[in-house]
C-alpha cells in the first residue's frame, strides 16, 4: 500500500526577509485573529510590520531563521524509516511558511497513495493549530482533487511514545543536576488566551493530560504547569512561566524546565526557554536553571507516532477515544466513543 503522512505544523521563516510575511500569514489565520476577513486582513499586515524587528532580532540569536523545519524533515524521515511495511511518504505541511499546505497537498496527489493519515506535530489539540491546519487541509485537498481514503489524528496528550520520550528527557536533566540544590521541575507549554479556552478549545484540559501523564512516570514531587510565550493585551491561561521562575527563586528551588507542547525546536525554546528564561533564573536568584530538550526524533516519540499510524489505518480513526472534557465543544472528536 502507497501511504502518505502528512505532518502538520507551524513553520517559521527561513531567511530575516522572511519574518514578516510570516508573522502576517500568522496573524492573517481566522483561528488566530478571530474577526472578518476584511478587519482581519490589515490588521495582520500592521501587526506583522509592528512585531518585525522584534521578530527579527529574536532571529538572530539562532542564525537568522528558525530550525523548525531540518527538525521536521528529520522526524518526518524517521517517520518514514519506522513504518516499512508500506511505501510510506511523508510529508511536511506548514499552516505559516514554506512548505505550505497546498503545497503538501500538491506533493501528496502526485504521489497517488492508497491512504492518507494526517498526523499534527502538536501532541495537545487547539483550534488555533491543530484545528487550524486541518480546516486548511480539507479545503486544498479539495482543489488538488486527492479522493484517498483519509484518516486523521487530532491529538496525542497522553500517548505512551511521547510521555515516555519526555520523561527520558527530564529524566536525563535531573541525572546532571547539583545535589545541594531542591529542584522543582516545570513543565511550559505555550500559552493561549483564556477567551479561546472559554470558547471550547481543549488545549488546556490536554496539556493537564501530559502533565498527569509526566507525574505518573516520574519520581518527582515537586512539579508545576506553567504557560509561556504571551503577546498582546488580552488575559492568557496561566500561571506564565516567567512568574513561575521568579516564584522558584524566591523559595531558593532550581529549576528543570521542559517543554511539554513543542516536539522540535525553535523560537520559544532556543531563545526564549534558552536565552531569556535563563537569564530571568540568574536574575531571580534560581541556584541552577536546567533546560530539557524536546522529543525531536528520540526513538520512543517516533515509534509513538508510528503506532498512532498504523492504529489510525487500521480503525479508520484517529486511534483512540475521546480524550477532552465534555466542555470542550471545540474538539473535533467530541461525541466519539
Amino acid at each position: 500500500m502507497k501511504l502518505a503522512v502528512v505532518l502538520f505544523n507551524l513553520g517559521g521563516p527561513d531567511s530575516p526577509d522572511a519574518v514578516e510575511p510570516f508573522l502576517t500569514n500568522l496573524f492573517s489565520d481566522p483561528a488566530v485573529l478571530t474577526m472578518p476577513g476584511f478587519i482581519r486582513k490589515p490588521l495582520a499586515r500592521f501587526i506583522a510590520r509592528k512585531r518585525a524587528p522584534i521578530a527579527r532580532e529574536i532571529y538572530a540569536k539562532i542564525g537568522g531563521s528558525s530550525p523548525i523545519l531540518p527538525e521536521t524533515l528529520a522526524q518526518a524521515e524517521a517517520l518514514e524509516k519506522a513504518i516499512t511495511e508500506h511505501e510510506t511518504r511523508a510529508f511536511i505541511a506548514m499552516r505559516c511558511w514554506k512548505p505550505f499546505i497546498h503545497e503538501a497537498a500538491a506533493a501528496v496527489a502526485a504521489f497517488k497513495p492508497d491512504h492518507i493519515v494526517l498526523l499534527p506535530l502538536y501532541p495537545q489539540f487547539s483550534t488555533t493549530t491543530t484545528g487550524s491546519s486541518l480546516t486548511e487541509w480539507k479545503r486544498v485537498a479539495a482543489l488538488a482533487g486527492i479522493t484517498a481514503p483519509t484518516t486523521t489524528i487530532c491529538c496525542y496528550p497522553d500517548l505512551d511514545g511521547f510521555i515516555a520520550a519526555l520523561a527520558g528527557n527530564i529524566e536525563d536533566s535531573f541525572a546532571g543536576a547539583r545535589s545541594d540544590v531542591s529542584y522543582r521541575l516545570l513543565l511550559s507549554a505555550h500559552g493561549l488566551p483564556k477567551r479561546v479556552i472559554a470558547r471550547g478549545d481543549p488545549y488546556q484540559a490536554q496539556v493537564e493530560q501530559t502533565a498527569a501523564a509526566l507525574k505518573a512516570r516520574l519520581s518527582c514531587d515537586d512539579v508545576s504547569i506553567c504557560y509561556q510565550s504571551k503577546v498582546g493585551p488580552l488575559e492568557w491561561i496561566g500561571p506564565a512561566t516567567d512568574a513561575e521562575i521568579r516564584r522558584a527563586g524566591a523559595e531558593g528551588k532550581g529549576l528543570v524546565i521542559a517543554p511539554v507542547a513543542f516536539v522540535s525546536e525553535h523560537s520559544e525554546t532556543l531563545v526564549e526557554l534558552d536565552i531569556e528564561y535563563a537569564k530571568l533564573a540568574r536574575e531571580a536568584g534560581v541556584p541552577d536553571y536546567r533546560r530539557v530538550p524536546t522529543v525531536s526524533v528520540r526513538a520512543e516519540f517516533i515509534a509513538g507516532l508510528a503506532g498512532l499510524v498504523r492504529r489510525s489505518i487500521q480503525s479508520g480513526s484517529g486511534g483512540g477515544g475521546k480524550t477532552c472534557p465534555l466542555t470542550s465543544a471545540r474538539c473535533p472528536r467530541v461525541g466519539t466513543a
